[in-house]
């Protein structure tokens, strides 16, 4: 299957808010309306769900709508206490390893943050549906998946979130799902049981895997960079610096799948023809030396425009950015001050990426905590 990727940032930004781009292949997309897209092709979810994510016009603007007030500046604010109280549990455990010891922070600290955040918000309250939901979720990312695997996680991540509904439904609770069933059923015509259920699978798989690589990111780039961690000891370049640094020259998302051109569109030199299938390379766009010069592609605290694309841009801006920020807002600097003389704990090409052209982060973070401190990092 052929896409265009587009990494000019000006280009994308233009794109990715013109009502003749679509992210609904049911009305857009040729391949997926001549059945040419099956389940065992690697890419099948991402473009097969029902929900905000492959919604175009009204029925983007209906279901953005219903999700809107999980993300509001007020409830996202009321978790800082809960996030803080997270943080400080796991930062004692990360106390515990014996010294010289390696631990993996992407496993044991990247990781627990935002999914039991994003799982407390839906109410995924028991600890084994929180596991099978890892699984599933790794699975959809894992872009080297064969056939069998993508076709039975399409199958696994539905009938997961179908006994989840059906658990709300029977017991109703403070949380978001509860409240989008309610929608649900006031109402069919505001959302339907697939856009319910993909719904869910959106705001869960997608409100945690891009924070883990977040932080996973943040933390390898300070500990690579001891230049750049030294201007945050000293005071002379803030957290939000390296996590807005972070997000734009190791976008948490590399290439998000897909959209589709309405009608035929002129891009640069190049038309884009009616039909045809866009990838927008957001880590790309990060680094692109047109926009931030020569050196685009290094990790520098003091660039005056860390501008990126890595939460989307337009109507498909992500909800969850806000969330994203305060997780590292709070994480970040905790870990830092926790354990100052915290170190890589392998040789850095010994590190791998996830496998993925969608996710951007390390399959694992080792590292050597040091001891203690209180210090700033």
């Amino acid at each position: 299957m052929v896409a265009w990727a587009v990494s000019d940032p000006t280009l994308l930004k233009e794109l990715l808010t013109d009502p003749r781009v679509s992210k609904d292949p049911r009305q857009h997309w040729p391949a997926w309306i001549n059945g040419e897209i099956t389940p065992e092709w690697p890419l099948f979810t991402w473009v097969a769900v029902t929900n905000m994510f492959t919604a175009y016009g009204a029925d983007h603007r209906r279901l953005r709508k219903l999700v809107a007030p999980a993300f509001t500046a007020r409830r996202t604010g009321a978790l800082r206490p809960r996030i803080e109280e997270l943080t400080s549990g796991l930062l004692d455990k990360l106390a515990a390893v014996p010294a010289g010891e390696v631990a993996d922070l992407r496993e044991e600290y990247c990781y627990p943050i935002p999914i039991q955040v994003i799982c407390e918000l839906f109410g995924v309250e028991d600890e084994g549906m929180r596991e099978r939901f890892r699984t599933l979720v790794d699975s959809i990312f894992n872009t080297t998946a064969d056939a069998a695997e993508v076709a039975a996680t399409f199958e696994g991540v539905h009938t997961l979130l179908s006994e989840l509904v059906a658990l709300k439904r029977r017991e109703p609770g403070d949380d978001m799902t509860s409240l989008l069933i309610a929608a649900r059923e006031e109402d069919g015509s505001r959302l339907t049981e697939p856009e319910l259920i993909d719904t869910l699978l959106l705001v869960i798989s997608a409100g945690h895997e891009t924070t883990v690589n977040l932080l996973d990111n943040a933390i390898h780039l300070l500990l690579t960079n001891p230049e750049q961690r030294a201007l945050v000891r000293e005071g002379r370049a803030s957290w939000d610096d390296v996590i807005e640094e972070a997000l734009r020259v190791e976008s948490p998302v590399a290439s998000l799948p897909l959209r589709y051109a309405v009608e035929d569109i002129r891009a640069g030199d190049v038309t884009i023809k009616k039909g045809d299938a866009i990838l927008a390379a957001y880590a790309a766009a990060g680094r692109d030396p047109k926009a931030h010069g020569a050196d685009a592609d290094r990790f520098d605290l003091t660039r005056a425009d860390k501008e990126h694309l890595a939460f989307g841009h337009g109507v498909h801006f992500c909800l969850g950015a806000p969330l994203a920020r305060l997780e590292a807002q709070i994480a970040l600097p905790a870990l830092f001050e926790r354990f100052p003389e915290m170190e890589l704990g392998c040789a850095e090409d010994e590190l791998r990426p996830v496998a993925s052209f969608i996710s951007n982060g390390h399959r694992g973070l080792p590292v050597r905590l040091g001891g203690a401190g209180n210090g700033a990092g």
